[in-house]
């Protein structure tokens, strides 16, 4: 892992040669400047995590320094040294920016402890800066947010497909963001400047689902006093995309199936039928071959639709994309509702990482949204989140039971585990995630033989 990077401002020399020794020895990487001109000179010129100054320096002296780091560099913490340790100088800098106050001569546990802290601050400013960099990218309302691997070689094949007019069938579990793909195909096929329209073909009656997609003569059925055109018409030069499609009444499959094979759509009523050029997207939360093999669905219509399979992956296998997705809707929800809430608390994130999504995509956007509604500042923090998200943590720790329960020991290493595995190695990190410091997480490693994991 990269070493954290430390400017050290302080024209004592004893002093400054003593702490540049000490971050040293903790694997920081430290540039030593006498003066605070020559800091920000040095700051102009290379990125740094932290920055180091003393209070009372000849020139520019540490409240100076402060004030242009926090003009010029906003995301760099800065923490205050000074030996003229008074109650009116340290509440000063505090009500400036300053990150914390250490006063000479201070005790190196001490110091330590602040900068880590500092550090860990720093590291969240970036992470939470390169997440609203990547969402603010992202200006194409039907691009799908991921930064997943698979996710990405997903939308590769898309891509290439949305070029053809191929029938897709899109598989997924609520709330993956079946439509969005399917619009993301519309976005990136030739038929872009045509209409998108969604049709859920659940729970319609037989008669109200063919005339909503196949439209319907005047006096066709009683109620019918003009003319309609269906959905299928309404789509022509664009695409139509039908959500549970094996859904559909059987009636109404065999019409749709006419409209695959010939172009064509025969309204409720008509004689003659009408040609239409439009591109069918299908999708499902099932298996449409078990829908076959059961009998809720033509074997026909299903390999007219299958010509092309892709699959969303649900949430909870897709993790890397929590962070990416809370910030995309936490800027959309604080615009929506005029709110100015622009951060989630590492323990906030923490939370939305571990909890496993049934309503994927879906049910983070919710979550969210509330949070939005409830935080009353800039921050979303975990009791802005809903309870149940602690409460069914515990499951994607523990491991599955077959008879009888394990030891709290076995327990706690999957615990461990688990946490290693979320913070990717990061040892500081996931002892964060533990609520312990890296002593106690060095030591519990040292126990249970994973200190080489």
């Amino acid at each position: 892992m990269k070493s954290a990077r430390i400017l050290l401002i302080d024209d004592e020399a004893i002093a400054l040669t003593n702490l540049s020794h000490v971050l040293r020895k903790e694997g920081y990487e430290v540039t030593a400047c006498k003066d605070g001109a020559t800091g920000l000179a040095a700051l102009a010129q290379e990125t740094f995590d932290l920055v180091l100054t003393d209070l009372k320096m000849p020139g520019l002296d540490g409240m100076e320094v402060l004030r242009r780091v926090q003009a010029e560099h906003p995301h760099v913490p800065v923490i205050m040294i000074t030996g003229h340790a008074t109650l009116d100088s340290a509440v000063a800098a505090m009500k400036a920016g300053a990150f914390h106050y250490l006063a000479k001569p201070f005790r190196l546990a001490e110091a330590r402890e602040v900068v880590r802290s500092a550090l860990e601050l720093s590291a969240a400013r970036r992470e939470n800066r390169e997440l609203r960099l990547k969402v603010e990218q992202l200006q194409n309302p039907h691009t799908l947010i991921t930064q997943d691997l698979a996710m990405q070689r997903l939308l590769e094949t898309a891509r290439r497909v949305a070029g053809t007019d191929s029938s897709v069938v899109i598989y997924g579990e609520s709330g993956t963001g079946k439509e969005l793909l399917a619009r993301y195909l519309h976005q990136h096929s030739r038929r872009v400047q045509g209409p998108f329209i969604a049709f859920n073909c659940g729970a319609l009656s037989e008669e109200l689902a063919a005339s909503e997609l196949f439209g319907h003569e005047k006096g066709a059925f009683t109620g019918a006093q003009a003319r309609r055109i269906g959905l299928v018409e309404a789509a022509h030069g664009g695409t139509l995309f039908l959500d549970e499609v094996a859904d559909l009444p059987p009636s109404v499959q065999v019409k749709l199936l006419r409209v695959l094979q010939e172009r064509e759509v025969l309204r409720v009523g008509a004689v003659e039928p009408v040609k239409v050029d439009v591109r069918i997207i299908a999708a499902s939360n099932r298996d449409l071959q078990q829908a076959v093999e059961a009998g809720q669905m033509r074997a026909d219509l299903y390999f007219r639709l299958n010509v092309v399979t892709l699959a969303l992956p649900p949430l909870r296998e897709r993790r890397d994309d929590i962070p990416l997705l809370a910030y995309f809707f936490l800027r959309k929800f604080a615009v929506t509702m005029d709110r100015p809430v622009k951060e989630i608390t590492p323990k906030a994130m923490q939370r939305l990482m571990e909890y496993d999504y049934p309503g994927n995509v879906r049910e983070l956007s919710n979550f969210i949204e509330r949070g939005v509604a409830l935080a009353g500042g800039e921050v979303l923090d975990v009791q802005h989140l809903p309870q149940h998200l602690g409460k069914l943590t515990v499951r994607v720790f523990t491991p599955e039971i077959a008879s009888a329960p394990t030891t709290l020991e076995a327990q706690e290493r999957e615990h461990i585990l688990r946490a290693l595995e979320l913070a990717r190695g990061n040892r500081s990190e996931a002892a964060r995630m533990l609520g312990i410091d890296r002593v106690s997480l060095w030591r519990k490693l040292k126990k249970y033989g994973l200190y080489d994991k």
